[in-house]
């Protein structure tokens, strides 16, 4: 790994593991413990919590994980940087990818260079066009369907 400036992100194959329950418990408790009346929760401990969150292989998790890094987004100004790419990363995972290419092309306007970002923006653009191309096969099935039943409909008029 290397350790320019726009290399400090993760790599997207640390984003493919999932957290293990006994990660998000232990995180989730400290989180619980620094919002209770009277303390403070620690940026840190909500980033953490929400990336672990993010990488959770359930649906409701990394949509916990996204409340999070938007909270912190706004809070912390400072670590908008790294809330903007795991937003990206999120939300690609919850298959939203208008969502997840907007926070990556801000973070691209910071960063034109961002090694992590780039890769990101190819990744969802071979997405969307791979399910873009999927949607027009199925389309395109339903027509022929559609059209067959037509024809054998027409066919068995003319009789």
């Amino acid at each position: 790994m290397t350790t320019s400036t726009d290399e400090k992100l993760p790599f997207l194959m640390d984003l493919q593991t999932n957290s293990k329950a006994e990660e998000i418990q232990a995180l989730r408790s400290e989180f619980e413990k620094q919002s209770a009346p009277g303390n403070r929760v620690i940026p840190q401990t909500k980033f953490d919590l929400a990336y672990t969150l993010i990488k959770s292989p359930f649906k409701k998790d990394q949509e916990e994980g996204l409340k999070l890094l938007h909270e912190l987004y706004k809070e912390h100004p400072a670590r908008r940087r790294e809330c903007l790419y795991y937003l990206s990363i999120g939300n690609y995972k919850l298959a939203q990818y208008v969502e997840a290419r907007k926070f990556n092309e801000i973070l691209l306007q910071m960063e034109p260079r961002n090694a992590q970002s780039l890769r990101l923006r190819d990744l969802i653009d071979s997405k969307v066009r791979s399910d873009g191309m999927i949607g027009i096969a199925i389309v395109g099935g339903l027509v022929a369907s559609v059209v067959a039943v037509g024809f054998a409909m027409l066919g068995g008029k003319r009789k």
